[in-house]
């Protein structure tokens, strides 16, 4: 025969179970965005201060600069010909 109780309480453990694999789930989520924001504010303390200026190169490795910009000047971006 059927057991309602029993079936009851068994359902209630499948829930518990499913509902601790959440948790888990969810610590770990937690636990590596809080080791992104730890490196990321390592990574903050840790790089260099601005140049005081940047040269932008010509195309032609031998031409002389461009431009010269101050540093942070939002028109230098890294990889762009500046250095």
């Amino acid at each position: 025969m059927h057991d309602p109780v029993s079936s009851r309480l068994d359902l209630l453990r499948f829930l518990e179970r499913v509902q601790q694999t959440d948790l888990e789930r969810t610590r770990r989520w937690i636990a590596a965005e809080e080791q992104r924001a730890h490196e990321n504010r390592r990574g903050a303390a840790a790089r260099p201060p601005q140049p005081d200026w940047l040269l932008e190169l010509g195309l032609n490795r031998d031409a002389p600069p461009n431009m010269v910009h101050v540093g942070g000047c939002h028109k230098t971006v890294a990889g762009h010909r500046a250095q």
